[in-house]
Parts: structure tokens; sequence; C-alpha cells
């Protein structure tokens, strides 16, 4: 019989790719984990890891083993969510969220949830969407919540469901004092962007082009909320969705880019917990407080 604990540090070797990797994402030493899949490899009568360079990697059987591990810790998490349910305990869910989520969809969620279910324990972490979706699928959350723009979607994971929490529009963001009446009148400014590598930075390079200009990005910066101050200031321009503006924001002036654009709002949680309850309401309760987000 494979033990659950051993199965899951295979599982994560498979995803990680290191056991250095592993040890650290599951609060263990390099040597227990190496001591624990030694284990396993014993319990399975079969040589799961073979030697590449300084490192291990899967063997056939290990790839094979891992893919076994997957499912039963899908079982195991949907039974888990079933008992849970059925006997009312105490539950924690775990989300990682962007930055313009925590901001904007995490407070008003909350209120929700404490009103519908004040036992339930969330905790929440801010994440870029990338390093979420991988942590997700590797069970450190419950729930993650990320966006897409057209054109450029996420890649699909299996054992990963996603749900639509709804649109955020996309509008240009210039400063207070600017004559520009559209993206075509920019082409001379100068550009807040995310790093490069990042979707949204690869769209707003698209959006830019097609108006028939190279950008000019000299700030770059993951967080939003350092755009708009930038452009709020005058020294910049860009390109931001409404969950920026928790407030006020009439220190800018937005404009309308062209096909008025939005990105989507999406949840994301494994498929083995369709039926937990808890997280169910999390997904609820985000849903609604992005519906109820309006802009001042």
């Amino acid at each position: 019989m494979f033990e659950l604990r051993r199965l899951r540090l295979l599982h994560e070797l498979a995803l990680r790719g290191t056991i250095s990797e592993v040890a650290a994402a599951l609060a263990y030493s390099p040597s227990t984990v190496s001591q624990q899949l030694a284990q396993l490899e014993r319990e399975a009568g079969v040589s799961l890891l073979e030697p590449d360079g300084r490192r291990v990697r899967l063997t056939t059987q290990g790839r094979l083993l891992a893919a076994h591990a997957a499912r039963a810790l899908e079982l195991d998490e949907a039974a888990r969510a079933e008992l849970s349910s059925s006997q009312q305990i105490e539950e924690r869910v775990r989300i990682a969220v962007m930055p313009t989520a925590a901001e904007a969809l995490v407070p008003p969620a909350l209120t929700l949830l404490a009103e519908r279910m004040p036992d339930l324990r969330v905790e929440m972490v801010e994440m870029a969407p990338e390093e979420g979706l991988f942590e997700l699928q590797a069970r450190g959350f419950d729930l993650v919540v990320a966006e897409q723009y057209s054109g450029y979607t996420r890649e699909l994971r299996d054992g990963i469901d996603r749900t639509l929490l709804g649109p955020d529009p996309v509008r240009l963001a210039v400063p207070p004092g600017s004559s520009a009446t559209g993206l075509s009148d920019l082409h001379d400014h100068a550009w807040a962007m995310e790093p490069k590598g990042a979707a949204v930075r690869e769209w707003t390079m698209q959006q830019c082009r097609a108006a028939g200009f190279e950008p000019d990005v000299r700030f770059e910066a993951t967080d939003l909320i350092a755009h708009a101050r930038l452009v709020a200031a005058g020294h910049a321009v860009a390109m931001l969705p409404d969950l920026v503006w928790t407030g006020d924001r009439s220190s800018v002036r937005l404009l309308e880019l062209p096909g008025s654009p939005v990105r989507e709002i999406f949840a994301a949680t494994r498929s083995s917990s369709r039926d937990n309850t808890a997280v169910a309401a999390v997904l609820t309760a985000m849903t609604e407080a992005l519906a109820a987000h309006v802009p001042r």
C-alpha cells in the first residue's frame, strides 16, 4: 500500500522538477524528501528516479506512478470535501489572487462570506496569475483569481476548472491636462507597462502597433497602481482595467480604446473540489464582488 504523503512528494517532483524545489514548497529538508522518495521506490519495487547530472529525473515507471499519484490526491480531496460538507466541519480556503483582485474583490467578498459562512477561514496571498495557477495544480491553493486578454489565453491544465467571474473593461488613461482624444494621439508619449514577458504587455504593444506606432516604454512595473500614479503625475500614459479604480479615478482622464476591449477575470479551482461547499461559496462571493464593482 502506498502512503499518500509520499505519493504527493512524487507528484510535486513531477511538477517542479527538482528535489530542492519540492522541499522548499512543502517546508521539508531536501534530505527528507530524498529519503521519503527512496522509501516509495522500495514500496513500488521499481526504480522511480534516475540520475540527471547533479539532479534526478523520473523514470518511465516514475512518471506512471506520478500520474496515479495525481489521481489519488484528487480522490482524497474529493472525499474530504464530501465529508466536510456532510458534517459541517470548520473549513479553510486558501486563495491566490492578482493585485487588482486583492484590492478590489477580496474585501467585499470577505464581507459577504462573513455573513454567509462566519466559521469559514479564508487565507489570501497576492500572487501573479502564472505562479498562482501553477501552485493551484500543486495544491498550494484552493482557488486562484486570474485574468486573460483577448488573443492571449492562458494555458489549459488537466484537472483544473475555470469559472468566468466577469469582464473588466480596459481603458486608456492619460494625465488630466492631456489634449489626447484617442490612442493614435499618443505615439510620442512615455508609456507605463508591465515587464516584458507578461501577456498584458504583449497585448498592449499590439494595440499600439494597430494604431500605427511603436510605444516608448519608459516605466515597467507589475503594480498597476504605480502605473496610475505615473499617469496622474503627468509622466506617462497607460492602458488600465477598471478594477484598478477602487476609489476616486478623477486624477486621470479615461478614454475609450478601439473596440472597447475587456480582460476576462476568471477563477480557477481543481476539478476534485467541485463538491466543496466552502470553495463554491468563495467563488460565488468573488463573482458577486466583481458584478458590484463600479469605479467612481
